[in-house]
């Protein structure tokens, strides 16, 4: 319990101590909730040994076993918990009594209060705030819960399980008990009190239960509710007929609170989330929030299996319930709807997150070997690799033998607190495979990068390809070992013609593979459909990247073609700027740009994805020494000649009238999505097509229209974005939710005055420090999407970020540790933007009070 004392998976041992039942009761008041914790517990192991508790911001009331209260010499507070000294009985009743003060817990962890009425989040240490307790994900315990509130400000009492007796009670007061039949660790506990419209309905079972199923929203809000529920009840039936896997509860409950840490969590039958992952209707909510609200609704839903049934034995197997269920509702959107644009999508946002998180000084592991506080890995590493992780197991396995070692899973490792060998144990016995080498991708980190060479034997029409892997030093880890990487490798002729494809495995650090029977010299691909986590240098010409844009039958690899051939232009356009050299010769992307827009009505959000050109942040990843500014500029001559090429194909497509009547399928979607690509790319023009951007802002109609004209006219620099603000503004003020969207689309906005913009909203009366939403809006997007005006030569943005961290840091330390990741790529700038950064950051490190979510990240990114 050590406050500087590091956690390290090499010292994991069982606890001293095991939970069976716990019965909490709450006393409800804003100020001063009382809780009881009564707790029956046996001792895990032999010989007398202290209880030792976690504990934390809870004023202690008393504490008692087996009915006899423990004096002050009995127990040892220390920083973190307390320790019942032993003796101990091997069994016993521990009674906790703590008081605590919801509605001043401006960190959102533990009990709060959100717009007047109460709720939790634990994961992943918060239950320690509310009670001492075994707080560690191995102790797994049955709950009951007594709620007791104010009846008139609490109509709604709820907690996990069944519920199972409530009524009134004298003095205007309410109570309810709800039951878990099912074990969990304390990290899944939450309750919840206050008034909401509630949407019901229900779902039958595979095996013929009813679930009644609730979504519980601010008053007003219901109607904005039913694509949340529609989402639940198909993430529902998928899992019967994908994984097999049906609802245990009686009841499931999900409410939207305002002020959220994360997206949502996944507490057993009571999911709690940030309300804009519930709430939509067209004219409020953009097609990408209907997608996330599809997939997060299924990804707190999927838990219930792999997460809440099979939990983790320790934070660090937290890709065991992260990485799988991520890639369990990457497969569930990817039925829903396009899969290979899912599929594109996936990567993209691996890349932007996972790939710069790999290759600086935040980098770590799937599974890390130490951490001071797990909050800052809920990373893009153990979420998006480790889904990639589980994807490749597929790859590797085949879907029938990947099924066996999922059914094994489930079936072995149901009511357990598990590890990652307990997991790949499972398809190991399925498949008969040997996966220790598998096992090496929990525990390295980095990207590997596979160099491609090859020859071709035309008398023996004979074609080899020798990979090489090697994958750079990370922090902790100078030398890396080779991994096991599937490759999905195919040929194609120079007309377009798939001469081969072979699913292949790279074991080494480098191997040849041979095809024989072909009578071209052939262009490859390795990666199609992304089947690894890799980068890839392969060596090909521009004019065999597009025809692999044209002809290849895989979209991932079309779409990829075109990316790299983006960037690498944008790359040479930026090195001649530099050395003031001529601009490279156009390669031919933007007619085959053009081909991919006269095929857009087969798939148009495909052709929406293709025309959406490499960002800023791809750029700064590839380039040796990359120059913000001048890659900026690069980026922008790039895609001013490309939209000068289309113009007249751009217009007609933003032009187009929208349908009649609004429709948020993934056909309708993918329509909308390739309009706001076109004004996207007609923004670099600049005034000359201010006109269509402004008409695309007038004649919108849904918020996605709103969004992408908004944002267009923002990137162009026309003056008629404030116009366009302010309108805006004055429509939807008093939608929380949607002024999200107004803070962050000028937070992203690439203009002159962007820093003197976001210090503006920064001292906007509706801006809110406590609450997570709007400082995201404006910090998150600031410096993770604008990212011209953060890394500015003079240090402004790097100081902007450390001021607002540092502010919110006193408030809600998570949040401060997550903005802090902005600055992990510091090391790679010049050393004039090196200085700034290294000030910015030890600037904070000097404050006395910095928590430790932001010392800890601070310290690593410093190095």
């Amino acid at each position: 319990m050590s406050e500087a004392a590091p956690v390290r998976l090499a010292d994991y041992r069982p606890p001293d101590y095991l939970i069976d039942e716990v019965s909490l009761a709450f006393e409800l008041d804003p100020h001063a909730t009382l809780v009881r914790a009564r707790s029956t517990l046996r001792r895990n192991g032999q010989g007398p040994r202290p209880l030792v508790l976690d504990g934390e911001r809870a004023e202690l009331v008393s504490i008692a076993i087996d009915g006899a209260l423990l004096g002050p010499d009995a127990y040892e507070k220390r920083p973190g918990g307390l320790m019942v000294k032993a003796p101990l009985p091997d069994r016993f009743t521990l009674e906790i009594v703590t008081r605590l003060d919801p509605a001043n817990n401006t960190a959102l962890e533990g009990l709060y209060v959100s717009g007047g009425r109460f709720c939790t989040q634990c994961e992943a240490e918060g239950f320690r705030t509310i009670t001492y307790f075994l707080d560690r994900p191995d102790v797994m315990a049955r709950y009951e819960v007594r709620i007791e509130a104010e009846k008139a400000a609490n109509p709604t009492l709820l907690a996990n399980g069944n519920l199972v007796e409530g009524g009134d009670l004298p003095n205007g007061r309410r109570y309810a008990v709800w039951r878990d039949p099912f074990p969990k660790p304390c990290y899944l506990f939450a309750l919840v009190a206050g008034e909401f419209d509630i949407l019901a309905d229900s779902f039958t079972t595979m095996s013929g239960r009813v679930v009644r199923l609730a979504i519980h929203v601010d008053p007003g809000e219901r109607e904005r509710a039913h694509f949340a529920m529609d989402s639940l009840k198909r993430a529902m039936r998928w899992d019967e007929e994908k994984f097999g896997r049906e609802y245990d509860l009686d009841v499931f409950n999900i409410v939207a609170v305002r002020d959220f840490n994360f997206g949502a969590m996944e507490n057993k039958g009571l999911n709690i989330f940030n309300s804009a992952y519930v709430l939509a209707d067209p004219e409020t909510a953009t097609d990408a929030d209907y997608e996330a609200i599809e997939a997060i609704v299924a990804h707190e839903y999927f838990h219930n299996w792999t997460g809440n049934r099979i939990t983790c034995r320790d934070w660090f197997q937290l890709s065991l319930k992260e990485g799988l269920t991520v890639f369990r509702d990457q497969e569930f959107s990817a039925d829903q709807r396009s899969r290979p644009v899912q599929r594109i999508k996936d990567v993209k946002r691996l890349r932007a997150r996972q790939f710069p998180e790999d290759a600086g000084p935040l980098a770590h592991p799937v599974r890390p070997s130490n951490y001071m506080k797990i909050d800052n890995f809920y990373t893009a590493t153990v979420y998006e690799k480790g889904a990639e992780l589980i994807r490749m197991l597929k790859t590797l396995l085949g879907a029938d033998d990947f099924k066996r070692g999922m059914d094994l899973y489930f079936e072995r490792r149901d009511g357990t607190a598990s590890t990652v060998e307990d997991f790949i144990a499972c398809f190991a016995e399925a498949s008969s495979r040997d996966l220790t080498h598998f096992m090496q991708w929990y525990g390295q980190a980095g990207a590997p990068m596979l160099e491609i060479t090859s020859a071709y034997d035309a008398a023996a029409k004979a074609y080899e390809l020798a990979v090489r892997q090697h994958t750079p030093a990370t922090p902790g880890q100078p030398t890396k070992e080779p991994m096991l990487i599937p490759l999905r490798v195919g040929l194609l002729a120079k007309d377009g013609r798939q001469l081969s494809e072979r699913a292949l495995v790279l074991d080494s650090a480098q191997k040849s593979f041979r095809f024989e029977g072909i009578d071209e010299k052939p262009i490859p691909t390795l990666l199609r459909g992304f089947s690894a986590p890799v980068k890839i240098s392969d060596g090909l010409t521009p004019e065999e990247r597009l025809v692999q844009m044209a002809h290849d039958s895989d979209p991932f690899t079309r779409w990829e073609a075109g990316q790299t051939l983006a960037r690498q232009e944008m790359l040479a356009r930026a090195d001649a700027l530099m050395r003031q050299g001529a601009p490279p010769a156009p390669i031919g992307l933007a007619e085959a740009l053009g081909r991919e827009l006269d095929r857009a009505a087969t798939d148009a959000a495909f052709a929406a994805l293709a025309l959406r050109l490499p960002e800023l942040s791809e750029l700064i990843q590839y380039a040796e020494a990359p120059d913000p500014d001048g890659l900026f500029q690069a980026r922008e001559e790039t895609r001013r000649a490309i939209a000068g090429a289309l113009k007249d194909k751009l217009i007609a497509i933003a032009e187009a009238p929208a349908e009649k009547d609004y429709s948020i399928d993934a056909g309708a979607a993918g329509k909308r999505a390739l309009k706001a690509a076109a004004l996207d790319l007609l923004a670099s023009l600049g005034p000359e097509t201010e006109q269509v951007l402004w008409s695309a802002f007038d004649r919108a109609r849904a918020m996605t229209e709103w969004m992408a004209a908004l944002n267009a006219l923002g990137a162009s620099g026309s003056a008629r974005f404030d116009d366009a603000l302010a309108r805006f503004y004055e429509k939807w003020r008093h939608r929380p939710l949607v002024m999200d969207k107004w803070f962050a689309v000028q937070a992203a906005a690439p203009r002159r005055d962007a820093l003197a913009r976001v210090e503006k909203l920064r001292a906007h009366p509706d801006f809110d420090l406590k609450n997570p939403n709007r400082v995201r809006s404006v910090a998150a997007t600031f410096s993770m999407s604008n990212l011209l005006a953060f890394h500015a030569a003079d240090g402004a943005g790097y100081r902007f970020l450390s001021d607002i961290v540092g502010e919110a840091d006193g408030l809600n330390p998570a949040l401060a540790a997550r903005l802090l990741t902005a600055f992990e790529s510091w090391k790679r700038f010049d050393s004039g933007r090196q200085a700034h950064a290294r000030r910015a950051l030890e600037g904070l490190s000097e404050r006395a009070n910095l928590s430790r979510n932001a010392r800890e990240v601070v310290a690593r990114t410093l190095g």
